[in-house]
C-alpha cells in the first residue's frame, strides 16, 4: 500500500511577548519608571480579567451599535443616573453629621450649614441636585415617550423607568422632612394627608409613612430609615436592570428617521 503524504500542519501564530520581556526599542537596557507602570498596570487588568471574565461583559455592554441621528436627547438617562449618584455621594456625607431625633434633628442640620467644613456647600449640591434628578426623570421619560423607546420589544424598561419615577419622587417627599423644621413639618404632614385620601390603599400608606395613625417622634426615624436604605437601594436595583435592558435591546432611533433596508434584502429584490 503506497505511503500517503500528509501535509504539514500549519505552524501557530506568534504570541505577544509577556510583561517584561520585551526588548527596549530605543536601545536602553533598563526600562524607566514609566515602563514599570505600564507593564504594572497591564498585569492588575490581566489578572483581574482572568480571574472574573469581565472582559466579555464589558465589551457587549460598551461597545454596541448606536442608530443613526442619535442627540443629545439621548444623554437624558445617564444625566438622570449621574444626579442619583450624586445625591448618594452627598448624602452619605451629610448622613455623618445628621441625627434623626425630633429634639436634635434642626440643630443638626444647622451644625451642617455652619459649623461643617464644606457643609453648606454639600447641602446645597444635595438640595438642588434632588430638583434636578425629579426633572431630568421627566424628561428622560418624556423623550422615551414621544421617540416611541416604550413599544415592543422595550415594554418591561418602560415599566421599570415609570417604578423609578415613583421612588424619585418618594425620596424627594421623605427626604423634605429631615431638615425638620416649621415647613418641612406641616408639608409632610399635607403631603401624608393627601395620601390617606386615596382609594383603599391610601389609609394604609399614611399610616406607614407616619409609623401610626398620627405624626408622633418615630414618624422622622420612619422618613429617615425610608429616604436612606430603603429607596436608594430600589433605585441602584432597578436601573442596574434598566442598564441592561438597554444594552441588551439595544437604542431606538428617532421617529423622524426611516428603517434602512438590510443589503441583502436589496439585492434580492434586484
Amino acid at each position: 500500500m503506497p505511503k500517503v503524504k500528509l501535509p504539514k500542519p500549519p505552524m501557530p501564530r506568534r504570541t505577544p511577548p509577556r510583561p517584561g520581556t520585551q526588548k527596549p526599542v530605543n536601545g536602553n537596557d533598563k526600562p524607566g519608571l514609566k515602563d514599570h507602570a505600564a507593564e504594572a498596570g497591564i498585569a492588575t487588568i490581566g489578572w483581574l480579567d482572568e480571574r472574573t471574565g469581565a472582559s466579555p461583559f464589558l465589551r457587549g455592554f460598551l461597545y454596541r451599535k448606536v442608530p443613526k441621528g442619535t442627540n443629545w436627547f439621548y444623554t437624558l438617562g445617564s444625566a438622570t443616573m449621574f444626579a442619583f449618584l450624586n445625591q448618594a455621594v452627598t448624602g452619605v456625607f451629610l448622613a455623618m453629621y445628621y441625627d434623626p431625633n425630633p429634639t436634635k434633628a434642626y440643630d443638626s442640620a444647622r451644625h451642617i450649614t455652619n459649623d461643617v467644613w464644606l457643609g453648606a456647600f454639600v447641602r446645597g449640591m444635595h438640595k438642588w441636585g434632588s430638583t434636578v434628578m425629579v426633572l431630568l426623570v421627566f424628561l428622560h421619560m418624556g423623550r422615551t415617550f414621544f421617540f416611541g423607546a416604550y413599544k415592543y420589544p422595550r415594554e418591561l424598561n418602560w415599566l421599570i423607568g415609570f417604578v423609578l419615577l415613583l421612588l424619585t419622587m418618594l425620596m424627594s417627599f421623605t427626604g423634605y422632612l429631615l431638615p425638620f423644621d416649621q415647613r418641612s413639618y406641616w408639608a409632610s404632614i399635607v403631603g401624608i394627608n393627601l395620601n390617606s385620601s386615596g382609594p383603599i390603599v391610601g389609609p394604609y400608606l399614611a399610616d406607614f409613612l407616619r409609623a401610626g395613625s398620627e405624626f408622633n417622634q418615630t414618624t422622622l426615624s420612619r422618613f429617615y430609615s425610608i429616604h436612606m436604605l430603603l429607596i436608594p437601594g430600589a433605585i441602584a436595583a432597578l436601573i442596574g436592570a434598566h442598564l441592561y435592558l438597554v444594552a441588551k435591546l439595544g437604542t431606538t432611533a428617532p421617529p423622524w428617521l426611516k428603517a434602512e433596508k438590510a443589503k441583502e434584502l436589496s439585492e434580492e429584490e434586484v
